[in-house]
């Protein structure tokens, strides 16, 4: 470097090869949480059967073409836009239901099934949630390895230095299996269990799944209890 001159930055380092093969776990989770709107009755679904399922396939057009091109910025927007779109839906189902169980417009078989249904999406979208934004997105996190994740503290980075290349830990990053466990253990015992959320963003979105999974199960209880 001379003297009072900064050096020119570096341009960013493409993504290995690797990383830009499709993403089959989260594309399933998005196929999976716009499929449900299928099975729920009209008076609880947002717009026509085919909507969702529809705007998810659409928007996993682009997705994929810019993560396949390495367009990292581009694919974070359209993976943050299908997560907005899956969690709207997913809201107004919700209100839905709460507004149609005094009215006992549905049957009470329809209306548990449907509350399953939406306990499910809601353990699905979170974990899209995290997966997407923690550490900036997966790409950022497979170029901080080891680790990578700046949300969450996973059991992981807690085993000793001198033992995480004897188990496998040494090159580690959270995959989305492992934040669809954190969102399934939220839904489910109302906290991480195991995984230490660090980042605020992150402590409030555990806080509004725990929320919406606590609501369904209150409806359940209430309408089983009418039921009897």
């Amino acid at each position: 470097m001379l003297d009072g001159v900064d050096p020119l930055p570096t341009a960013p380092q493409p993504p290995h090869p690797a990383l830009l093969k499709f993403r089959w776990e989260p594309a399933l989770a998005l196929l999976a949480a716009g499929a449900i709107s299928l099975a729920l009755p009209e008076s609880l679904r947002i717009g026509p059967p085919w909507l969702l399922l529809g705007l998810v396939l659409l928007l996993l057009v682009p997705t994929t073409v810019t993560h396949k091109t390495g367009r990292h910025s581009w694919n974070h927007f359209f993976g943050i836009l299908c997560n907005a779109v899956v969690t709207a839906a997913l809201c107004g189902s919700l209100a839905r239901l709460v507004a149609a169980l005094p009215a006992r417009k549905e049957p009470p078989v329809t209306l548990l099934a449907s509350a399953f249904l939406l306990w499910c999406s809601n353990i699905l979208i979170f974990a899209l949630w995290y997966w997407r934004l923690d550490g900036g997105g997966p790409i950022l996190r497979h170029r901080r390895l080891p680790y990578g994740s700046r949300a969450f503290f996973f059991p992981q980075l807690q085993i000793e230095s001198g033992e995480r290349k004897a188990m496998g830990a040494d090159h580690w990053t959270p995959g989305f299996v492992d934040y669809l466990f954190v969102a399934f253990n939220t839904s489910t015992a109302f906290s991480p269990t195991d995984t230490l959320v660090l980042a605020r963003w992150a402590k409030l979105l555990t806080m509004a799944q725990a929320l919406i999974s606590l609501s369904v199960l209150v409806l359940l209880v209430a309408r089983g209890i009418n039921v009897l």
